[in-house]
């Protein structure tokens, strides 16, 4: 197996991730449900997938984007920064909401993925917790 390859499962992956889409939080059933069959605007969507030594908590493989909800454990967390990071690097961007972000503002979320998508954001910022994928020269 190639430890480079991102897309090759790692040991156990395949079931955490099974694992997670059967106990999944209010928040993420909600977001999944506006995500799944490319209900915005024809973006698919894939949740709980393996990447690497991480499951991502939704994927649009065609974009390259990373949507992660957080709950209160993640705040400040080394272990996101680092798993961003790497993920980044692997030419994945990622973006993060808190949970109850998306309990309490959906639309927005939605409306900030699209941009996204759409190419309106591409600059890292701090304040809406967006990481762009890192671009290798070519």
């Amino acid at each position: 197996m190639d430890k480079n390859d991102v897309t090759k499962r790692r040991p156990g992956k395949t079931t955490h991730a099974r694992q997670l889409r059967q106990t999944e939080t209010e928040a993420e059933y909600y977001l999944w449900s506006d995500l799944r069959a490319r209900r915005l605007n024809g973006h698919k969507f894939a949740r709980q997938i393996p990447l690497g030594a991480y499951v991502v908590d939704f994927l649009c493989r065609e974009k390259g984007l990373v949507v992660e909800l957080d709950g209160t454990q993640h705040a400040d967390s080394l272990h996101d920064i680092v798993r961003t990071r790497w993920l980044n690097a692997q030419g994945y961007s990622v973006i993060r909401f808190w949970n109850h972000e998306v309990l309490m503002g959906r639309a927005a979320v939605l409306e900030t993925i699209l941009a996204v998508l759409d190419g309106r954001l591409v600059e890292a910022c701090d304040t809406i917790r967006f990481s762009p994928a890192v671009r290798r020269a070519k």
